[in-house]
């Protein structure tokens, strides 16, 4: 678990995968007694480390379990050919978006199709 140093405990969890603001507060809501939000991450003894390592292992999944588990989930999709499947496959939208314009995160750089060299050499139809 490695958190910036400098940061206050409720901003640091965020950097954890599958901890963001709502689940960081609930946990910190949750160690009310022993770990308050304002605290740096520097300022923390190795009880509180401990107590909050153990609350975010044994209550969630986080960084490597969650990815894991998300990574396994598209498989099983993938091999059942499930329209999604295919989608993931394909590296396209899986939620319905339009692909027609935008959706370039996924698809990756435009491709120019019909401009480039003519059919015939002389360049004459």
């Amino acid at each position: 678990m490695d958190l910036p140093k400098n940061k206050r405990i409720d901003v640091a969890l965020q950097y954890l995968y599958g901890v963001g603001e709502t689940r960081a507060k609930s946990v910190l809501e949750k160690l009310s007694g022993s770990v308050k939000p304002d605290t740096r991450v520097k300022d923390l003894t190795e009880e509180q480390v401990v107590l909050i390592n153990n609350l975010l292992t044994k209550d969630f999944k986080v960084e490597g379990d969650l990815r894991r588990e998300q990574q396994a989930n598209i498989s099983r999709l993938t091999e059942i050919g499930s329209y999604r499947g295919h989608r993931h496959r394909r590296s396209l939208p899986a939620r319905g978006q339009r692909t027609k314009t935008n959706a370039r995160t996924r698809r990756g750089r435009r491709k120019t199709v019909g401009v480039g060299k003519s059919a015939s050499p002389t360049g004459k139809a």
